[in-house]
């Protein structure tokens, strides 16, 4: 399970909907109690492919992120981003992509710009696993 604020909910959707119509990425950097996630900060980043169907880090803001976390006693606990116009679930890319198979990947989708839709997967190869978000 992980857990994440409604104001982050909140901050990453704003983020996201201002990047459109390309892919908004981050990371989320918090604590891991007795197996469950909790997001402490969410790190809006660069999405230097400026792309409506991928995105890459910019590999500075990625640096500063993980320092600012160490610096606040925060672990990595996995990334978001954005689907401008598909499901919020892993495309094919992001699953080839997925390095760390403990990691939380978060998927909004802005399909319907009204009802964004997050998702939580934990991905290892080819297969994704939804995981519980719990949002409040």
């Amino acid at each position: 399970m992980i857990k994440l604020s409604l104001s982050d909910y909140n901050a990453i959707v704003d983020y996201a909907c201002n990047n459109l119509p390309n892919e908004a990425c981050g990371l989320l950097g918090g604590i891991i109690c007795d197996g469950v996630k909790e997001v402490k900060k969410v790190y809006m980043l660069t999405n230097i492919d400026a792309s409506p169907e991928h995105f890459s880090m910019n590999p500075e803001e990625q640096l500063t992120a993980v320092k600012d976390m160490r610096k606040n006693g925060y672990v990595p606990l996995g990334n978001w981003h954005s689907h401008p116009e598909s499901p919020s679930r892993p495309s094919d890319e992001d699953k080839r992509l997925a390095y760390d198979k403990t990691a939380s990947y978060m998927v909004l989708s802005l399909m319907d710009r009204e009802n964004p839709v997050l998702n939580s997967f934990q991905i290892s190869g080819a297969l994704s696993e939804k995981e519980e978000l719990e949002i409040k």
